[in-house]
């Protein structure tokens, strides 16, 4: 591969230093990713040298484009940015789609390509099962979309419901009625929605109904219309319990359902959520997508890990 030289412009010096980062720290982490190439920067010109001078020059005129859209940049973003870059797939494209912006002010937005592939197929279809590791924003992004949703009146209500798993075994031992005895398994998704409105907001949400939060067993024998119903840790559901949730959707309603199908709890039963592709992949508004280790957004040792646990399935499967 021949050595190639690419010079980039910067349209204004105000966004060098977004560019560069304080004292350089972002064009150090791009120098060290793409160690055969040299990079020097002058005033606002950037020049680009060495066999991957070509994509180099793709990453910082994709960085400006960040910029431009009033987007930070910081060492997490510019990571994966690169990772998408290298896979060619444009960062712009996926860091400045906006999601949400919550009643806290915080702006929701998809941060790797992943992530942009499912909350794209959460709006295009009826129902989408986004299937990853944890980290990967699963159910953080199907319960912002649901917000948004609510907020445009494209449904009347959000439910959000994830099997008890243990109902049968450790809950009994709890104080209070079944609603305080699950409340521990909704509790990721009380967070969620806290993230995105302001206390007060959630509650009245919650008194006049728009905003359910029940265990799974409540959705029996209900049709949900105009609704938007995520089902969260469905890899502890049954195969029974996973098609009563999917024939309680009614008319005007929108399904996201969530899972992790390397961490089962099911005691000695069949999830619902494994092999389910199979059995529904090819239905007109059934999309299923899947996260990977490249998706988790939490600190990078959990993508480490969950690189680490899939590698030692593969030899584990392989050795079979």
């Amino acid at each position: 591969m021949s050595s190639t030289q690419v010079k980039i412009l910067v349209p204004g010096n105000h966004l060098m230093v977004g560019l560069l980062g304080q004292r350089d720290e972002l064009l150090r982490l791009v120098e060290s990713a793409f160690p055969g190439t040299t990079i020097l920067v002058r005033g606002n010109e950037v020049s680009i040298e060495g066999e991957e001078a070509e994509r180099v020059g793709q990453l910082f005129e994709e960085m400006v484009r960040v910029l431009q859209a009033g987007q930070l940049l910081d060492p997490a973003n510019l990571g994966r940015s690169i990772d998408m870059v290298k896979a060619d797939i444009r960062p712009s494209e996926v860091l400045t789609a906006q999601v949400l912006r919550s009643a806290r002010g915080r702006t929701v937005r998809p941060k790797t390509e992943g992530q942009k592939r499912y909350t794209d197929a959460i709006a295009a279809n009826v129902v989408t099962f986004g299937i990853g590791p944890a980290g990967t924003g699963k159910s953080f992004l199907a319960v912002a979309l649901a917000v948004q949703a609510l907020q445009a009146k494209l449904v009347n209500r959000i439910i959000l419901t994830r099997p008890a798993v243990e109902a049968g075994e450790r809950l009994g031992f709890l104080p209070g009625d079944l609603m305080a005895k699950v409340d521990p398994y909704l509790r990721p998704l009380y967070d969620a929605l806290y993230d995105m409105l302001e206390p007060e907001g959630m509650q009245r949400l919650m008194e006049r109904g728009a905003i359910e939060v029940a265990p799974l067993a409540f959705m029996r024998g209900r049709t949900l219309n105009s609704s938007f119903i995520i089902l969260d840790e469905a890899q502890n559901t049954t195969p029974e319990q996973m098609k009563m949730f999917l024939t309680r959707i009614g008319d005007g309603s929108k399904a996201v359902v969530t899972g992790d199908v390397t961490q089962i709890d099911l005691a000695g039963g069949r999830s619902g959520l494994v092999g389910l592709e199979k059995v529904l992949g090819e239905i007109e508004g059934v999309s299923f997508v899947t996260l990977g280790h490249r998706d988790v957004v939490r600190h990078k040792i959990v993508a480490d890990i969950v690189s680490a646990y899939e590698r030692s399935e593969s030899r584990a499967a392989a050795s079979r």
